[in-house]
C-alpha cells in the first residue's frame, strides 16, 4: 500500500492500515515534519476518532483545551459565546483543541515507528502514477536519482498542488478569493487587554475590517486582512504588521513577532475523488477557507473513511466500498466543509455596522437558546456532517 504526503492525512491514513496490518509505505517530498503555520484547530469529533490510536492523549499534553469559542465586536467587547459543553453526550471531547498541525504529523510518525510494516521515506517526489487492474507504479525522485516503485493501492494526501491528483488527469474545480491573508504569532498577551477573550476568537473591527485571535501554547496567531487595494509587500513590511497589531490593543512597546505568513485562500474540489487503485484526501481533495477550522479536520476524517475501506477490500470485500467513500466524503465537503467555511468568511468580511450588529444578535440569540445552540455546535463541530455521511450509500 502506497501514500503520496506526509503531512497529517497521509500519516492518519498510514496509521490507520499499519495498525490493521497492511504493510504500507509512505512518500513525501519535504525532508521531514514541517514546522510551518499551518493549521490548529481540532473539533470533537476529530478527536474522538484520533482516541483510537492513542493519539489524542499525546495532543492534548501538547495543545490548549478550549471549552468555547467566540464572535466578537471590537474594541466594544460585545459577543456571541458557544460553549461546547451541551455537546458532552455525544463527544468525549466536548471542546476544540488549539495544538499546531505539526505535532500531530510528530505524533503519527513517532506511532507509525511501532509497526514495522510501515514505512515512511522523506526527500522523495512523486513524479508520476500510473495505474493498471493488479496495482500502482510510481516514478519517484530524490538525491540519488529516480526509482519506479510498485504497490497495490495508492492514496494521493500530497496537497492542494496534489501530483498525484494531476496524474489521474482529475480536475480541480473552484476558485481563489480576491484577499491575501497574514497570519502572524506573537507572544503578546491579549488576554490581559481584552475582557473575557476566548482561546478562539473571530473579531469584526469598528471601522477597520476584522481580524481573528487564535491562542496555541506560548503564543497567539493573528489573523490579519489587509487592505485589498494596497500592495501586499506593503502589508509585509514591519512596520505594516506592528500597525495593525497596535489597532488591536494600543502597547506603548513594540509586540514581539515570532512569525509571519500570506497566504492566498481557495475554495476547490477535486470532480473526482479517484478509481480504480488510486484516491485522494485532504488537500488534493478539497480545500476550503480555513475560518472554522475545517480543513485539516476534514482530511484526518476522508482518511479515516478512506483507510477503512481499502482495509476491507484487500481483505476481499467488494471494491464499490471505496465508490461510497466518494459519495459521502465528496457530498460532505460541498454542503458542509465548503459552503460552512464559504458562510464563515462572508460573515467575518461585512464591512456594514448595520449588518454586523445584526448578524452578531443573531448569533447572540442562537447562544442563548439551548435547542439552537446545539444545532449550531453539531454543525459548526462537523459532527453533523459525519452523521449526513453516513447516510449516503
Amino acid at each position: 500500500m502506497l501514500v503520496a504526503g506526509a503531512g497529517p492525512v497521509g500519516l492518519t491514513a498510514a496509521l490507520a492500515l499499519a495498525d490493521a496490518g497492511v504493510p504500507v509505505q509512505v512518500i513525501e517530498a519535504a525532508s521531514g515534519i514541517e514546522e510551518d503555520l499551518r493549521a490548529s484547530t481540532f473539533h470533537p469529533p476529530t478527536l474522538d476518532m484520533l482516541d483510537a490510536f492513542g493519539i489524542t492523549q499525546t495532543l492534548l499534553r501538547q495543545g490548549l483545551v478550549c471549552p468555547e469559542w467566540q464572535v466578537r465586536l471590537h474594541p466594544l467587547g460585545e459577543c456571541a459565546r458557544f460553549n461546547l459543553s451541551v455537546l458532552s453526550d455525544v463527544t468525549a471531547h466536548p471542546y476544540r483543541l488549539q495544538c499546531e498541525q505539526y505535532k500531530l504529523s510528530r505524533a503519527l510518525l513517532a506511532k507509525l515507528a511501532d509497526y514495522p510494516h510501515a514505512k515512511v521515506r522523506f526527500g522523495t517526489t512523486v513524479s508520476d502514477a500510473v495505474q493498471d487492474a493488479d496495482g500502482v507504479r510510481l516514478e519517484l525522485a530524490h538525491c540519488d536519482g529516480s526509482e519506479t516503485l510498485g504497490g497495490s493501492w495508492l492514496i494521493g494526501a500530497d496537497g492542494s498542488r496534489s501530483l498525484v491528483r494531476k496524474a489521474m488527469g482529475v480536475s480541480f474545480e473552484g476558485k481563489t478569493y480576491p484577499e491575501t491573508t497574514i497570519l502572524a504569532t506573537t507572544t503578546f498577551a491579549f488576554e490581559d487587554h481584552l475582557t473575557g477573550l476566548s482561546n478562539v476568537t473571530y473579531c469584526w473591527q469598528v471601522g477597520a475590517g476584522n481580524f481573528s485571535l487564535l491562542k496555541v501554547p506560548g503564543r497567539w496567531r493573528v489573523s490579519i486582512y489587509p487592505d485589498e487595494n494596497r500592495p501586499i509587500e506593503d502589508s509585509l513590511t514591519p512596520e505594516a504588521i506592528e500597525a495593525a497589531l497596535q489597532a488591536i490593543v494600543p502597547s506603548p512597546q513594540a509586540y514581539p513577532v515570532l512569525e509571519v505568513r500570506p497566504y492566498r485562500v481557495h475554495q476547490r474540489i477535486a470532480s473526482s475523488y479517484g478509481a480504480g487503485r488510486i484516491w485522494l484526501a485532504g488537500d488534493a481533495a478539497h480545500l476550503n477557507s480555513p475560518a472554522g477550522g475545517m480543513g485539516m479536520n476534514g482530511g484526518i476524517h476522508d482518511a479515516l473513511n478512506l483507510a477503512a475501506r481499502l482495509v476491507r477490500v484487500i481483505r476481499g470485500e467488494s471494491a464499490e466500498l471505496l465508490s461510497q467513500y466518494e459519495r459521502q466524503r465528496r457530498a460532505i465537503a460541498l454542503d458542509q466543509i465548503l459552503k460552512q467555511a464559504d458562510t464563515n468568511r462572508a460573515r467575518m468580511r461585512e464591512r456594514d455596522p448595520a449588518a454586523r450588529r445584526n448578524a452578531l444578535h443573531k448569533l447572540q440569540a442562537i447562544a442563548a437558546d439551548p435547542v439552537e445552540l446545539r444545532k449550531h455546535l453539531l454543525r459548526t463541530s462537523m459532527i453533523e456532517g459525519l452523521r449526513q455521511s453516513e447516510q449516503i450509500v
